[in-house]
């Protein structure tokens, strides 16, 4: 994981942990903005899920991964979802600080 979040972003979905080759065929199956065929539109679906949420409130870092997750699952991402969650959570937050707090997750859950 801290390769990946160090490192430069390629655009191979799959360099994300966690996604392998049964997650990019999930994450790219859908039709406009729910096809994800590269690591960039993996980030821009995170960071579109930012918010506001329905009331215009800010959608604070816990809630924000808690979407993250729950789209994953959406989408027929049925194992290390976590994983993938705060891989990209922590590419980001190094992009935009402040976008991802860490102290609010235990670093066991990384499945």
């Amino acid at each position: 994981m801290a390769d990946f979040i160090r490192g430069t972003v390629t655009g191979d979905v799959t360099e994300v942990p966690g996604i392998g080759p049964a997650a990019a065929k999930k994450l790219a199956c859908g039709e406009g903005d729910e096809k994800i065929t590269n690591t960039y539109q993996l980030i821009g679906k995170f960071l579109m899920l930012k918010g506001p949420d329905e009331d215009d409130n800010k959608v604070e870092s816990m809630e924000h991964c808690e979407k993250f997750w729950y789209w994953l699952q959406d989408k027929g991402i049925s194992a290390h979802r976590s994983a993938i969650v705060k891989a990209v959570a922590c590419k980001v937050n190094g992009l935009f600080p402040g976008v991802y707090d860490p102290d609010l997750y235990d670093d066991d859950d990384d499945e």
